[in-house]
């Protein structure tokens, strides 16, 4: 019988949870903590009243996350945040929330896992973050149409459309990064010019984002917040399972973003 004392630990060194830079809302590691054996993990993107139904119906007690439980600093616990945690709290479900940690994983991470989903093999960082790579950057010699459709296939599974800048049908990627999530920003698109790609696959970004690499002779592919989002934890809760036998569930909760 494992607790969760015994699971936050391996996690916190897997995912270097205390060395990994993140934003100040993150809160990596155990959010909310429970009593007794974890005897059954579930594993989304979010915590949400959907996502919290469905664990109570998988008779999960631990819920592990990539987005955690609050992002807006201190809140009133009031009406869907009281019912959200009213439910954690009644159905004994800890929650465990990894960020840039899980994003940067070299074996877990979203960037890493969503590259060799579209077939794509990382040779370096990508997305600077203080002092870590958030994604991944490589090489390859691909139709960027091809790209693009694999791209859309996955954001489909997952709910969702790929979207992209405009792309010639003769195109090709050669350099190419990945940075799942709101990986389109100034930042994102100044590291990618520096770095001479040509073509980069995020989850989201801001309007301006595709007129400025559209000047740049940029692609971006924006293949959907969640959807780039699903891989980590879906991976993570298998290597729980694999660690300490306890069964595990990926719960589903597609946002169309």
């Amino acid at each position: 019988m494992t607790d969760l004392a015994a699971i936050a630990s391996h996690l916190d060194t897997v995912l270097g949870t205390e060395t990994i830079p993140d934003y100040p809302g993150a809160f990596n590691g155990v959010q909310l903590a429970n009593d007794g054996p974890i005897t059954h993990i579930a594993a989304s993107v979010d915590v949400s009243r959907r996502v919290i139904d469905a664990a109570i119906r998988s008779g999960a007690n631990l819920l592990l996350v990539h987005h955690g439980m609050m992002w807006g600093g201190a809140q009133r616990i009031t009406g869907a945040t009281y019912d959200r945690l009213r439910l954690l709290l009644a159905h004994n479900i800890a929650v465990y929330s990894s960020h840039l940690p899980l994003d940067a994983h070299p074996t877990f991470g979203n960037n890493v896992l969503l590259a060799g989903t579209l077939g794509l093999e990382p040779s370096g960082g990508f997305a600077r973050y203080r002092t870590i790579d958030v994604g991944v950057r490589g090489e390859c010699d691909c139709a960027t149409t091809s790209l693009f459709s694999r791209a859309d296939a996955f954001a489909r599974m997952h709910g969702g459309v790929a979207r992209s800048t405009e792309i010639a049908p003769a195109r090709r990627t050669r350099r190419w990064g990945i940075c799942t999530g709101a990986g389109a920003s100034s930042e994102t698109l100044l590291e990618a010019e520096a770095l001479d790609l040509d073509t980069i696959v995020v989850g989201e970004g801001p309007h301006h984002t595709a007129v400025a690499a559209d000047d740049a002779g940029l692609v971006v592919i924006y293949a959907g917040h969640y959807a780039t989002e699903t891989l980590g934890v879906h991976a993570l809760a298998e290597h729980l399972t694999s660690t300490f036998d306890i069964p595990s569930t990926f719960i589903a909760a597609p946002t169309g973003l």
